[in-house]
């Protein structure tokens, strides 16, 4: 009972650290079951017992015979199912060339290049060198967003980064158990005729149960035949069936069918889809943190001491600073990324949670069978996944400046509410030339957005998805322009610190406007105005004016004509090339001549 609760709370501390530093928590769930496993037991107890024992060993241990493989096997299927949700096929054909190429040429070139590579420095048989390969295919958006969340960097260069690492965890996986599958069906006479056709019914019965289910679940969940609080558990214990049932029908086909039914799921109609998505991530950050913990503790000094030599330090460097490089170059080839965004996506490449956890299964299903040189599969892995995480969370940000690809100012503009007059002002903006994200929990107001050719996120400002979007590192303006006061301070309490490093503004309330300080002022939107006058504004006259200012006198009439008259508010000030909000300039005390002020409603001048 001790270790199980040991497990979990080391886990959710580990997650709980990773969080607090910004790191990847596949860094410390691996070291610390390294610290209460192997190194434990060979350093700090006297008998050489480790301090949490996965297997069972005749005194203590929490699983007998084969059970720890049996919940190894279960929590990767749930893992991989939620990886499954999220690869959209319409994120696949939208987000370009470059990711297309990097998920598939880029993946062939890593998994024949590393297999060749593993099988000459190893001497590894090909079945297992290509295993070791297909594993470390995939990176994963867990271990790349902590890296990258406070690297401002170009949209395009995040964006990569980001859907490289969510499209290829499946198909990386999907790989991975098919190389695998084709090892354990060949056994010992190789591939022959029964190996493929036992790999033809492996992948028969694993895309049929998984592609089957995945349609009847969704029917039973829009026809609302399952009650709203069973939803999740429900669809969890389909996951398990499915998993199950398909390694019936076919041994090892079960991982296939959960990554084929969370993919049928993630791009079908399922109206709860993103309810469904959040239970799936919370029980899948509870079942990381047990897993890793327990697969680390696991391993032997033996098997650690595997890895003690010239050669491990050789599959690294070529993997890492030859392989990887090469897939980036050959998938951008004709892309309109430069030479040094090139070098940068080359240098991150951290290995992620789907690698370790499925060589850990394989590995240790391998060994089990007797295949010879599968001890090393799972350290390997591991010390991929180790090294490259520690490499880019050290290294990414310092990596950026030196290669030219850090922003030096964050210029975006994040803008919270998508009404009518928010979206006026989001598109003049962008006319200008400044990166604009509005976000909303409205989805009509977001549909709306997007059809106005504005980048619009349907978001709930109560929720922390905002603050893990790597594609936002480039905004550094926060403008909160909601109805609801609450929501629009909520909005400057929440994401000031990550979204609003030049500057957090917010549409004053009319309590605001009688109470309020100069000081607390400068941090409104208008330091006059309210949502009702801005509404007010926009229905009177939908246009935003501009009026070029040659002198201060003039600058103070025209302020004061806009501060007079309601129905035209004063937004924004423009001086050369820089755009600045009215208190924003008035606060900064810049020359009040030669510029020009723009503003929405009814013409004054």
């Amino acid at each position: 009972m001790l270790e199980l609760a040991g497990i979990i709370i080391l886990g959710i501390l580990a997650q709980w650290v990773a969080w607090k530093f910004k790191i990847p928590a596949i860094l410390p769930l691996i070291l610390i079951g390294l610290f209460v496993g192997p190194i434990a037991a060979t350093y700090i107890t006297e008998d050489g017992s480790k301090w949490i024992e996965p297997i069972w060993n005749g005194e203590k241990g929490l699983f007998p015979g084969d059970y720890l493989y049996n919940f190894v096997s279960l929590a990767i299927s749930i893992i991989l199912f939620e990886g499954g949700l999220t690869l959209k096929r319409d994120e696949i054909k939208n987000v370009g060339p470059v990711i297309t190429k990097l998920i598939t040429l880029g993946a062939a070139i890593t998994f024949f290049g590393a297999g060749i590579v593993a099988h000459k420095i190893f001497n590894l048989s090909w079945e297992l060198s290509f295993l070791f390969s297909g594993l470390i295919i995939v990176t994963g958006p867990t271990v790349i967003t902590p890296i990258l969340r406070n690297i401002p960097l170009k949209k395009d260069i995040s964006t990569v980064l980001k859907w490289e690492g969510i499209l290829i965890d499946p198909i990386g996986a999907l790989v991975a158990v098919l190389v695998f599958e084709f090892i354990t069906v060949g056994g010992e006479s190789g591939f022959t005729k029964t190996a493929f056709i036992e790999f033809g019914k492996i992948l028969l019965f694993g895309t049929t149960f998984g592609f089957t289910f995945a349609h009847a679940l969704a029917y039973v969940i829009n026809k609302k035949m399952i009650p709203h609080y069973l939803l999740n558990v429900a669809s969890l214990s389909t996951v398990l069936l499915v998993f199950v049932e398909s390694e019936l029908f076919a041994h090892e086909s079960g991982l296939l069918a959960v990554v084929v039914m969370g993919m049928v799921l993630g791009n079908g109609k399922l109206k709860n889809i993103k309810e469904l998505l959040y239970f799936k991530e919370s029980l899948s950050v509870l079942l990381i943190s047990i897993l890793f913990i327990l697969l680390a503790a696991n391993m032997n000094i033996e098997e650690l001491m595997l890895l003690y030599s010239w050669k491990t330090l050789a599959l690294f460097a070529i993997v890492v600073f030859v392989i990887r490089p090469l897939a980036v170059f050959a998938s951008t080839i004709n892309s309109k990324l430069k030479f040094n965004e090139k070098i940068f996506i080359s240098w991150v490449g951290p290995r992620g949670i789907v690698a370790a956890g499925i060589a850990s299964l394989f590995g240790s299903k391998l060994l089990k069978q007797g295949v010879e040189g599968a001890e090393y599969i799972t350290p390997l892995v591991f010390m991929i996944v180790l090294g490259t995480v520690l490499l880019n969370a050290t290294t990414a940000r310092f990596f950026a400046r030196i290669v030219g690809v850090f922003l030096k100012k964050s210029n975006g503009i994040l803008i919270v509410g998508a009404s009518n007059p928010a979206r006026l002002i989001a598109s003049y903006l962008r006319d200008k030339g400044k990166r604009i994200v509005i976000i909303d929990s409205n989805k009509h107001f977001i549909e709306q957005a997007l059809q106005d050719n504005l980048e619009a996120l349907n978001v709930n400002i109560y929720d922390d998805e905002l603050t893990d979007n790597i594609e936002l590192n480039d905004v550094g303006y926060l403008i909160a322009l909601t109805a609801n006061d609450t929501v629009n301070k909520q909005a400057l309490e929440n994401f000031s610190e990550v979204f609003g490093e030049h500057g957090s503004f917010k549409i004053a309330s009319s309590t605001e406007i009688k109470e309020a300080t100069v000081e607390e002022k400068l941090h409104f939107f208008t330091p006059k105005d309210d949502y009702i006058n801005l509404s007010e504004a926009y229905r009177e006259n939908p246009v935003i004016h501009q009026v070029k200012i040659k002198d201060e006198k003039q600058y103070k009439e025209v302020l004061n004509l806009l501060y007079q008259e309601e129905k035209s508010i004063p937004l924004f000030i423009e001086k050369g090339s820089g755009l600045y909000l009215i208190t924003e300039y008035e606060r900064d005390k810049l020359p009040k001549k030669e510029l020009i002020i723009s503003y929405l409603g009814k013409k004054i001048v």
